[in-house]
């Protein structure tokens, strides 16, 4: 079979990809070697203004105009008027951002598995019955996430790796935390993202400061000081990869984690695949395509990145600079979503 696009990967980025190409009559495949789209560890967290615009408001299952932050000296409440943050089902907004694809005439095949790119041919293996297909294509998007086989393909390496651990518990809270505690996270964080009849209780750090048993020790930890005992739950870790290196290799592309343009400071990951997902679209349609969204994206990523290595060599400045951005909230001088890796432009 040959396409004019394939897209390995359906999450969140490789599927605006798919509609919008689709909208413009290219024939596209998408292929997920998982069965059921958009199952992924993941807090669930979105952006307002970065993403919940783009999709039905009723993808989300809570959403929150005030923000809790809580540090070693300050506990700290942001309110907006606006929601700043909601929280989603991801399986629920890939089923929804699947539909949208299929509906503009993408394909989409779920459980295959690529093994192997040579050429502009791939060759992909379904999971269950062990059977081999070959693809053909002009034009190959990588949005197969932080451990991605295009990237690889293209020779690159990812030594900037992040580490995300969730629980996702029975429960049922009204506010949004963000505790920024350097004894247990360094310049990490830990979170409490409550969803419809759940709660995300996890934590974030870059894997070259905590490494994963020691973050998952610490998050336990954590979290049994505010009443949630983790020790017997099911913990589920995914890694998120933000060693930026290109996005364009003439006819291969790079988009969200597989490109590396996750946030090294939060892990933030799902804005920045959408957006990289829809430009990447529209410079396949269009070589001439503007490159001014994935500029000001890029920008934003290299900063975080940077924030990160700083913050994450030296505990002191850590510290000092947790706590002054927490007070620079807490004083309105800094606004939340300048933290976000909401990009200006499109």
């Amino acid at each position: 079979m040959h396409f004019h696009t394939v897209i390995v990967g359906a999450g969140p980025g490789g599927l605006a990809c798919a509609r919008i190409l689709a909208d413009h009559n290219i024939q596209t495949l998408v292929i997920e070697r998982h069965e059921t789209i958009g199952a992924k560890v993941c807090a669930g967290g979105i952006t307002w203004g970065g993403l919940i615009s783009r999709v039905p408001q009723d993808i989300a299952e809570k959403s929150f105009p005030v923000q809790h932050i809580v540090t070693r000296l300050q506990k700290v409440r942001i309110e907006e008027p606006a929601p700043i943050i909601a929280t989603v089902n991801r399986v629920k907004l890939g089923k929804y951002m699947a539909q949208q694809a299929i509906t503009a005439g993408a394909e989409i095949m779920t459980g295959w598995q690529v093994k192997a790119i040579s050429g502009q041919t791939l060759i992909m293996e379904q999971k269950e019955s062990r059977s081999q297909q070959e693809i053909t294509f002009d034009h190959l998007v990588g949005a197969d996430g932080s451990n991605s086989l295009v990237r690889r393909h293209l020779g690159l390496t990812s030594n900037k790796m992040g580490i995300g651990i969730n629980y996702q518990i029975n429960g049922d809270l009204q506010k949004m935390e963000w505790h920024l505690n350097s004894h247990f996270f360094r310049n990490g964080y830990g979170w409490i993202f409550p969803h419809r009849e759940t709660l995300s209780i996890g934590a974030y750090i870059a894997q070259t400061v905590i490494p994963a048993q020691r973050l998952k020790d610490g998050l336990i930890a954590w979290a049994g000081t505010l009443g949630f005992p983790l020790e017997k739950k099911q913990a589920r870790a995914e890694y998120i990869n933000y060693d930026y290196q290109g996005w364009r290799f003439s006819r291969i592309f790079l988009i969200g984690d597989a490109a590396g343009l996750a946030s090294g400071l939060t892990g933030e990951g799902i804005y920045p695949a959408i957006i990289s997902g829809e430009e990447t679209a529209r410079t396949i349609i269009d070589p001439d395509h503007s490159t001014d969204v994935m500029e000001n994206l890029i920008r934003k990523q290299r900063l975080h990145s940077r924030m990160a290595d700083w913050t994450g060599a030296s505990p002191t400045f850590n510290i000092i600079a947790g706590e002054l951005v927490t007070l620079g909230l807490r004083c309105g001088l800094i606004k939340f979503s300048k933290l976000e890796m909401t990009a200006s432009g499109r």
